[in-house]
């Protein structure tokens, strides 16, 4: 008997003795119901941290970008005005080169809002999911969730804010820009 085919039975057998377990133990069932659910909220929540993160990230290159971008534009015409024809067309291509770095920023934070947009969508589910599956259990005691603080209501207001903030700016842009 092979390794895979000992780990295969094991594991089987195992969720068998898990399903009969809950099927003995309903309280039991519903407790991993609601830890799964707890869980699935915790990591959609870190990952939406995570978004925002690297969206400001990219908001932060895109600004440094932006003032590198100037600073170039200056230089090209300053590289024009002196007549430097070789040294205004290596300006000018290095130009070209931080314009479509500054496409693919902005492409990379259109992309990363359209994802924290979905993930919005996916922890209001999840939270409504577990508002119910807890309000139809009565989850009282060591297992419930306690009450968030008004604090946390507040920061998850403000991140929404902020997100869709940050969303319909991103699709104004692209309405004025749609080329880029």
């Amino acid at each position: 008997m092979s390794a895979d085919d000992w780990f295969s039975r094991l594991e089987q057998q195992l969720e068998q003795q898990l399903d009969a377990f809950l099927q003995a133990n309903p309280g039991q069932a519903r407790q991993l119901e609601l830890q799964e659910q707890r869980e699935r909220l915790e990591r959609l929540q870190r990952q939406r941290l995570e978004l925002q993160s690297g969206a400001e990230q990219v908001r932060q290159e895109l600004i440094n970008l932006a003032a590198e971008i100037a600073q170039w534009q200056e230089r090209v015409t300053r590289a024009r005005n002196a007549g430097a024809a070789e040294l205004t067309e290596r300006a000018e291509a290095h130009l070209a080169g931080l314009m479509a770095r500054g496409r693919d920023r902005w492409q990379a934070l259109a992309e990363r809002g359209a994802r924290l947009q979905q993930l919005e969508t996916e922890l209001k589910a999840a939270q409504a999911a577990g508002a119910t599956a807890s309000a139809a259990t009565g989850a009282t005691g060591p297992a419930a969730k306690p009450r968030p603080e008004p604090g946390d209501d507040l920061d998850q207001a403000w991140a929404r804010f902020e997100a869709d903030q940050e969303l319909e700016q991103l699709r104004r842009h692209q309405h004025r820009n749609p080329q880029s």
